[in-house]
């Protein structure tokens, strides 16, 4: 059983910046894939970053991010990261982060079935 906490979400005005961290717990694994979805009230869940384990390195961004956020790992500390710039009100969503034993960062990673999930960190972009 993994277990995934999601912190560091709040308010910000737009084009500030936030960092979430998903720390892990159980039988996790460095080598397990890290995805970060998102899901606004009315719409459907979406991918933002994956990056992949140890040895690997592969990472993933979904176009609306692409060059705003960054995903990284600490794996020491079990933990990845998404550092989250120039955020705009169309970023405010409830952030989760998922892994799973089989799962990778490739092109549709999104699509993919992650079995842990964490409870969700919400962030709120003011205009």
């Amino acid at each position: 059983q993994v277990e995934l906490v999601e912190s560091g979400g709040g308010l910000v005005q737009a084009g500030g910046s936030l960092r979430l961290s998903c720390t892990a717990s159980g039988s996790t694994s460095d080598y397990y894939a890290v995805g970060w979805f998102r899901q606004a009230p009315g719409k459907e869940r979406e991918g933002v970053s994956c990056i992949m384990g140890t040895q690997d390195g592969r990472i993933q961004y979904s176009e609306s991010v692409k060059g705003r956020f960054t995903i990284s790992r600490d794996n020491a500390k079990k933990t990845v990261y998404l550092q989250m710039n120039s955020l705009r009100p169309d970023d405010t969503a409830i952030y989760y982060c998922a892994t799973d034993p089989v799962a990778w960062c490739g092109v549709n990673w999104a699509e993919l079935s992650f079995d842990y999930w964490g409870q969700g960190t919400q962030v709120t972009v003011s205009s």
